[in-house]
């Protein structure tokens, strides 16, 4: 049987042979982490099967199918050695796995293959087959048959070659069945990059709740539905990323909740409240969706306005407390909630008996501050999601953990459902809730006033007369973000301090090139980030210590003038040609903002005022006339 490729694992590789079935376990549940053109795969259970099973899985007695079935089991039993012998009456572990493609191009036809695992021999075979449900057939597609051997070179030395029963004919459908050649050139390396880390996950796998067809064909239909809010975005965050990120969040949700009415054989749509909306398009999403609820969240946004009235969303802070508790509610959402984050299983569970909750934790927060790290064997984020975890099973809950398919390296949620208490047990499990919250608030450091009335400017009421301490006595010492975002990216700062910053640094790399000729504009020389710092006063230093990534980000911030690459800073060279076409100047363009070349550069600008994107003194500047497009609904 021909070999069409092989690869070399790294010399030494301890952990083979059984990296090698673990990278095969990818590669079979998910073929989507290579070939991007899938959703996923279903997998029928495991059995042990021989050649007579075989035979009546496939046989469709037909002489032509009885001579592939030879030619099948020669390739199944090829490659043998007297060390790898069958002792078993059973050889093969045989599964059926079935794609599911981003879009569905099959219609109704599903694409599916037999998956043989010999660990005697170290293969691994693929047999896709086609099912004709009206005739009873099943027959094979003898060109698409494909085998992975895991083959030992001596001396610590393996390799992983890839066999096919024939290589003439392949047959490409750009979904399921790639180019022969894409199995070589990327199937192949990813297979031993993977066998030879050998790494176990520490959180589940993808869509590990959810029935992942369903979940495909649902975040398709969304997909196109909402894909237009990209063009319409007037936030100043990334839309593909947020917009996409929310449409595969809200498909899970949708989903999960479509599997519990069917568990639960609900009619009515579950309603929602979502603690810390942010933009609030989830919302937006799933009220469209026809699931009734509403966003809450610090700030207003900008977007807000373009949604419309279906869309229900409230400007409030929110602080833990009987003020905030949503008994006619079915879930409670937390989507990046930041801070409330450890309090929505607590809110949820005092709510009601029968209040669930969906979050998806990002920025590490405790009851009361800033997350501490505890264990240093686990990631931080793997021991912050355990410690969410553990909040909800002290508030009671069944917690499930999940992976969500979306754009963010934080994308590991917790669902908590049924409750792991009868209903008149709930005086007793909130006793235990309020001991827990309190050791989290000792354990912190918190330092909280518990007398009877809280002072006016914590009281979750609002009013220095509130003597309601049930409201208040739970969510003490609780301390909402700001309503004003604090803007931390060094825009912010004296025109002054930026400017003499500028200058000074500008200075100090112009004066670096003593050996430029007359005649050469002077480019200067680099410096280092740490040496950039050594030059500035420590008040100014202390001044963007407070700011988002310091003096790195008003260097880049000021991007006319420097050029900060891989911890260096240099002078921007506007000749060059890259830059040149990363922001090329057009005959009449708008000249908003001057050159700082033409008015501090000892030899000023290096480009003449027509091919300068920036103004060559105040008479250059020809700013924008045209009025600010109103905000459309959506």
């Amino acid at each position: 049987m021909p070999k069409i490729s092989e690869a070399e694992f790294p010399s030494g590789c301890k952990s083979l042979p059984e990296g090698f079935w673990s990278a095969v376990e990818v590669w079979v549940k998910k073929p989507h982490v290579v070939n991007k053109r899938l959703c996923g795969a279903t997998e029928t259970e495991s059995r042990d099967v021989d050649s007579d099973d075989l035979r009546k899985l496939l046989d469709n007695n037909d002489d032509e199918e009885e001579e592939l079935l030879q030619d099948v089991f020669q390739l199944l039993c090829s490659g043998d050695s007297p060390a790898h012998t069958h002792q078993k009456d059973k050889p093969w572990s045989s599964t059926v796995r079935t794609f599911i493609p981003k879009v569905n191009c099959y219609g109704a036809k599903q694409q599916k293959e037999v998956v043989l695992k010999d660990s005697d021999r170290q293969h691994a075979t693929f047999l896709p087959f086609e099912e004709d449900s009206a005739a009873g057939r099943v027959s094979l597609k003898k060109c698409n048959i494909y085998q992975l051997r895991l083959c030992s070179k001596g001396c610590e030395q393996w390799a992983l070659e890839l066999h096919v029963l024939t290589s003439d004919g392949w047959f490409s459908d750009g979904v399921a069945y790639p180019k022969l050649p894409w199995l070589s050139s990327d199937l192949l390396p990813k297979l031993v990059r993977w066998a030879a880390e050998c790494k176990s996950s520490e959180f589940k796998s993808t869509l590990s709740l959810l029935p992942v067809e369903k979940y495909s064909l649902t975040y398709q239909r969304l997909k196109e539905k909402y894909k237009s809010m990209v063009k319409v975005w007037p936030e100043v965050t990334d839309p593909e990323k947020f917009v996409y990120e929310d449409v595969a969040i809200a498909t899970y949700l949708l989903v999960l909740w479509a599997e519990e009415r069917a568990a639960k054989s609900l009619t009515d749509p579950q309603s929602f409240v979502d603690l810390g909306c942010g933009n609030g398009l989830l919302v937006h999403i799933l009220t469209n969706e026809g699931h009734p609820g509403r966003g809450i969240d610090v700030r207003r946004r900008r977007i807000w306005d373009m949604y419309g009235p279906r869309t229900e969303l409230e400007e409030k802070a929110i602080t833990p407390s009987e003020s905030f508790l949503f008994p006619g509610t079915d879930w409670l959402i937390g989507n990046h909630s930041d801070e409330l984050t450890p309090w929505i299983p607590v809110i949820a569970a005092r709510s009601s008996y029968s209040c669930r909750f969906f979050v998806l934790p990002c920025c590490f927060f405790d009851f009361y501050g800033k997350y501490q790290r505890r264990q240093c064997r686990k990631s931080q984020y793997k021991e912050y999601i355990d410690f969410i975890a553990e909040v909800s099973q002290v508030c009671g809950f069944d917690t499930e953990e999940d992976c969500l398919r979306i754009p963010s390296t934080k994308r590991v949620c917790l669902v908590g459902t049924s409750r792991t208490y009868k209903q008149s047990d709930e005086a007793e499990i909130d006793q235990s809730r309020a001991s827990y919250i309190q050791s989290r608030q000792t354990s912190t450091g918190a330092a909280v006033q518990r007398s009877g009335v809280r002072k006016s400017r914590d009281c979750c009421h609002g009013s220095a007369e509130c003597d309601d301490t049930s409201g208040c006595a739970w969510g003490d010492g609780f301390r909402p973000r700001n309503g004003r975002e604090t803007v931390r990216n060094c825009a912010a700062l004296p025109r002054d301090v930026v400017d003499g910053v500028v200058l000074k640094v500008a200075e100090a790399l112009l004066g670096m090139s003593e050996g430029t000729s007359s005649g050469d504009w002077n480019k200067g020389g680099c410096l280092s980030v740490r040496e950039v710092a050594a030059l500035l006063q420590q008040e100014t230093l202390q001044l963007l210590k407070n700011e988002c990534g310091g003096l790195q980000t008003l260097l880049k911030n000021n991007h006319q003038v420097f050029k900060v690459e891989g911890g260096t800073v240099r002078i921007r060279d506007w000749r060059d040609g890259t830059e040149s076409r990363r922001r090329p100047a057009v005959p009449g363009a708008l000249k908003t903002r001057l050159c700082w070349f033409h008015a501090h550069h000892p030899q000023g600008c290096p480009l003449q005022e027509q091919n300068c994107t920036f103004a060559h003194g105040p008479d250059d500047l020809r700013p924008s006339t045209r009025p600010l497009k109103k905000l459309k609904k959506i």
